[in-house]
């Protein structure tokens, strides 16, 4: 961990003041956002959340940019009405925070969103990818979920993960260089893993110099130093899911 007084380095970082181009829904018992491009298509992806929620305005900015790639993105309140974790709250209390939060228990979730993109939406080939604590549940979905088709878990946290490499379906894994939380000695355990047990494609790459958050919680006009791999790791993410779907 980076620190017992911060056990998670996640901040809020550049939030942006984003309204977004979707609107809300309501999926059985759970809340989800959703954006649809202007052609019709059997594509969707499900946008899984960081631990600042589903309503963070930077994930409904990638759930729109995958709208403007084609294809139907929904992000859904993988928390289910629970609080998320506020930027002002105590660190001291976020294991417990997490321990009713857990990644590896989306599955009824995953189960209602995928009935309604097939039955109100017409999906027929659906992904995932998630950020820090959606990496985490892409992770477990990618070992579990035979419906899905491709994820791309982004800065998912590894150590909650260890001895589950057997994927079920194509993932891409994206993490920063400086990432406080995820140490690239376990980014390359994880690399030596999957290549050992893993039969599906993979792929595990570093972007330098880049820290936790930053695909989706820095503005790519922020900082030109990171702007080129910002940009780059988007373009990625797309050309995977591009490439399974």
């Amino acid at each position: 961990m980076a620190n017992e007084a911060r056990p998670c380095p996640c901040d809020i970082g550049d939030r942006f003041e984003y309204g977004g181009l979707g609107h809300e829904v309501q999926v059985e018992h759970i809340k989800a956002y959703v954006c649809k491009p202007s052609a019709s298509t059997e594509k969707a992806v499900i946008v899984i959340q960081d631990i600042f929620g589903w309503q963070l305005p930077n994930t409904r900015y990638i759930a729109d940019m995958l709208a403007a790639d084609g294809y139907i993105a929904i992000c859904p309140d993988f928390f289910v009405g629970q609080k998320p974790w506020e930027p002002s709250d105590d660190w001291s209390t976020f294991d417990d925070w997490l321990k009713t939060r857990d990644a590896s228990k989306v599955d009824r979730e995953v189960d209602v969103v995928l009935k309604y993109l097939k039955e109100q939406c017409n999906a027929k080939k659906i992904g995932v990818i998630g950020f820090c604590w959606g990496g985490m549940a892409v992770h477990h979905l990618m070992l579990k979920n035979p419906e899905l088709k491709t994820g791309v878990a982004i800065y998912g946290v590894i150590k909650y993960f260890e001895d589950r490499y057997s994927l079920l379906h194509p993932t891409f894994f994206i993490f920063g260089e400086n990432d406080d939380y995820i140490p690239l000695e376990q980014v390359t355990l994880l690399e030596q893993k999957l290549k050992q047990h893993c039969k599906v494609d993979y792929r595990v790459k570093i972007y330098p110099g880049q820290t936790h958050g930053f695909v989706h919680r820095k503005r790519e006009d922020m900082n030109p130093q990171d702007k080129p791999y910002i940009e780059e790791a988007r373009k990625d993410m797309l050309n995977w899911l591009n490439k399974y779907l």
